[in-house]
């Protein structure tokens, strides 16, 4: 087995495969970066900035934009709104408006306001693009799950990827029985799975944390501090995760039995 193991996204990476070449690794490595580049909101020369820059215009975006931004539009379906790219005011309101390693910037909570429908600010067609004036979209785990799905999912792949806990195992795994994966505690064996966890300890400072409840605005206050969910593929399982997270205790069971295939939460 091959192991190749990075940081990119400001997150720790890795990728393994069975039967496969450490150029192979590394090319995965390198199109996680290239990707990263294009999705990141942090960069005023990424394609994602130049989309949320427009002013209501039209934009063309590449294909893999394209998916992403449809991928985006689903999850928020599949979450009845709770997945919802269009936080990006908010995010920069509580002061995330660089990479952590960087520092934030002060917060001004009186311009964070809850988020509009995804549907009635983000518009897709074929090759183009356009976000209303004043709005954002931030793809933040969208995308992770989604480029850990593109990288082991291909036909025939016996591989893991691993992009800061947005997981996606393809294949039988080195010994045969499926990827061996820690989940809640104990090990599970992933094969043609995804997984991924959603929790308010990580990516936090201050009184504040990345996960925003599109609901409010604000950092969320569910009764639960992190979510794991093992789905069908890592974007599926990005999306469970984080709507369950902001369900809280109540309701997230009952959401994960209809949506996952394994959960685990932390109050």
């Amino acid at each position: 087995m091959e192991a190749h193991h990075f940081e990119a996204m400001g997150t720790a990476c890795s990728v393994f495969g069975i039967d496969v070449t450490r150029a192979t690794l590394l090319q995965a490595e390198f199109w996680v970066r290239r990707m990263a580049a294009r999705f990141t909101r942090f960069s005023d020369r990424s394609e994602l900035a130049r989309l949320n820059g427009a002013e209501g215009g039209w934009v063309d975006v590449s294909e893999e934009m394209e998916v992403l931004l449809r991928e985006s539009l689903r999850a928020f379906e599949l979450s009845a709104g709770l997945v919802n790219a269009a936080v990006l005011p908010s995010m920069l309101a509580i002061g995330y408006t660089r990479p952590l390693r960087d520092g934030t910037s002060t917060a001004t909570l009186e311009s964070a306001r809850p988020a509009p429908r995804l549907h009635d600010v983000l518009a897709v067609r074929p090759g183009r693009a356009r976000v209303e004036r004043g709005c954002g979209v931030d793809l933040g785990g969208i995308a992770k799950g989604w480029m850990a799905d593109r990288l082991a999912g291909r036909p025939g792949a016996n591989m893991l990827a691993n992009l800061g806990g947005d997981l996606r195992a393809a294949g039988s795994g080195p010994a045969g029985d499926g990827w061996p994966v820690g989940f809640g505690g104990v090990t599970v064996m992933l094969r043609d799975q995804g997984a991924a966890t959603s929790s308010v300890r990580r990516r936090s400072w201050g009184h504040f944390h990345h996960l925003i409840d599109p609901r409010t605005g604000l950092p969320a206050r569910s009764g639960l501090e992190e979510v794991a969910v093992v789905a069908a593929s890592g974007c599926d399982a990005e999306i469970v995760a984080k709507t369950a997270l902001l369900l809280g205790p109540g309701l997230a069971p009952a959401y994960c039995a209809a949506h996952a295939q394994a959960w685990w939460l932390r109050p």
